[in-house]
């Protein structure tokens, strides 16, 4: 697997994006504004991986600041994180990193100022290493819905390319392949940015996963013939409740599912679970500018002058999806709050593959 971002010597190394599949370019990125503008300029997207950023961007800001105190420090970080957390409205993983840094300096506020710097390094890394093995533990999970000879579909890029490796929504299906199942994936190719098209279907491709790339017009026709036995995608940001905010297109894909009977699942590391947003309708939705509607790779295919509405997210209600597959474990949206409750009893509240299909 390729790559996604590494932090080296001081350096963010962001795998550009934009340019895949023509190019494997990275960035180096020397400083938080440039961390930033690879997560607005979708250099680096997928909220996983865009938190791994954050954590990345933090530390290499903290690096130049100039400070004699605690306080002093956590005020010259204050342009840091406000500056990633205005990157992306939706992804509530940026939010969680600049959370997680507040809550570590925090506890080590007795520290010296150069160790606070380190401690952030440390923690950076720490969060990519976590963020793998938190990938390969939904894959585990996941795996067990996927029967030998299943085709999964998914949407957009849930892959190792939007985490630190391994991904979200395609882990259950690395983790099939690896137990030898037999299986298929159909990609949509999720317009305007062409994730799927461009990261999904290249990274499995890299990687042996037999692949079929289809428009995202097409998912009817295949569900309705019969042809796909269940989808599994990411998420941006889920709610208490349940519902899902992911990359437009997914709402679509759910009610078709419903509508044929075939399982919608969602790959939802808790880092992306918002337990403070009880519903859907709360969650921000990104609008992005209208050159990524009108044009593909430079070239311009819509008429000048056009209106154009470039929504980049759509919200799922919970109604439509039948499992979220965490680290915890796969749970019924229902039951989604109750992760947030650490003495709940996971087990009585867990999703058995042989239940999934009822």
């Amino acid at each position: 697997m390729v790559k996604t971002i590494e932090l080296v010597d001081g350096v963010v190394k962001m795998l550009d994006q934009t340019k895949l599949p023509r190019e494997v370019i990275y960035v180096d990125c020397i400083d938080y504004y440039m961390v930033a503008e690879g997560i607005k300029k979708l250099w680096i997207r997928g909220a996983p991986a865009i938190g791994i950023a954050t954590a990345m961007g933090i530390a290499i800001g903290a690096q130049e600041i100039r400070a004699e105190n605690f306080d002093d420090f956590i005020k010259g970080l204050e342009p840091v994180f406000n500056t990633l957390l205005s990157t992306r409205p939706t992804a509530v993983n940026i939010q969680w990193a600049v959370n997680r840094t507040k809550q570590l300096l925090s506890e080590k506020r007795d520290e010296s100022i150069d160790k606070l710097k380190a401690l952030l390094i440390d923690e950076a890394n720490r969060v990519l290493a976590e963020d793998i093995e938190i990938n390969k533990t939904i894959g585990a999970w996941g795996a067990g819905f996927i029967k030998d000879g299943d085709t999964v579909i998914t949407h957009c890029n849930a892959g190792s390319l939007a985490t630190g490796g391994y991904g979200t929504a395609t882990g259950p299906i690395r983790a099939a392949v690896e137990q030898g199942k037999k299986i298929q994936v159909v990609a949509d190719e999720t317009r305007p940015v062409l994730q799927g098209c461009r990261l999904t279907a290249w990274e499995l491709m890299e990687d042996n996963i037999p692949v079929t790339l289809i428009t995202d017009n097409t998912a009817g026709a295949l569900l309705q013939k019969g042809e796909i036995n269940l989808a599994i995608v990411g998420t941006d940001r889920t709610a208490a409740n349940g519902d899902v905010a992911n990359k437009i297109g997914t709402y679509s894909l759910a009610v078709l599912c419903k509508e044929n009977r075939v399982p919608f699942y969602v790959a939802a590391p808790l880092s992306s679970i918002d337990f403070a947003m009880s519903s859907g309708d709360l969650i921000p939705i990104e609008e992005r500018g209208p050159e990524e509607v009108t044009s593909i790779f430079g070239c311009r295919i819509a008429p000048e002058g056009v209106k154009v509405r470039n929504i980049a997210f759509d919200v799922t209600p919970a109604r439509y999806v039948t499992g979220i597959i965490t680290e915890k474990g796969v749970f019924r949206p229902e039951d989604l709050h109750k992760l947030n409750i650490k003495d709940a009893d996971l087990n009585a509240i867990m999703m058995r593959a042989e239940e999934s299909h009822s």
